[in-house]
């Protein structure tokens, strides 16, 4: 009695950062990101750069985005694990709230990604 089923010295993870070791927690399994997607890598690292140097997200999101939500800035809204493919998805949960990603390959090409909750 006294000790809990996985034995002595065990401690619970915070359930919610589900998946995740460093990001921000995720509400209800869902998670709100915004995203910069271009065919070749040189473009999303030069965008990334000018990213870190202080430009706009949206506007840059605007310019080179070669994905529909470059109507709204880039802005995704809220999505769940299954809704986006699994680099995509594992890069938005490592991200802090606020935080921007380096470019990540997908099938889709490289992704900037900003999560936003």
């Amino acid at each position: 009695m006294g000790r809990n089923k996985y034995g002595k010295g065990y401690q619970k993870k915070d359930s919610g950062t589900k998946g995740s070791s460093s990001g921000a927690p995720i509400h209800g399994g869902k998670i709100k990101a915004s995203h910069i997607l271009v065919e070749k890598f040189s473009k999303a690292q030069e965008i990334y750069e000018d990213l870190q140097a202080g430009e706009n997200f949206e506007k840059l999101a605007r310019t080179y985005s070669i994905c529909p939500s470059k109507k709204r800035g880039g802005n995704l809204g809220e999505f769940s694990k299954g809704d986006m493919v699994p680099e995509f998805w594992n890069a938005s949960i490592k991200l802090k709230i606020g935080e921007l990603s380096k470019p990540v390959k997908s099938q889709f090409g490289y992704h900037i990604i900003k999560r936003m909750s």
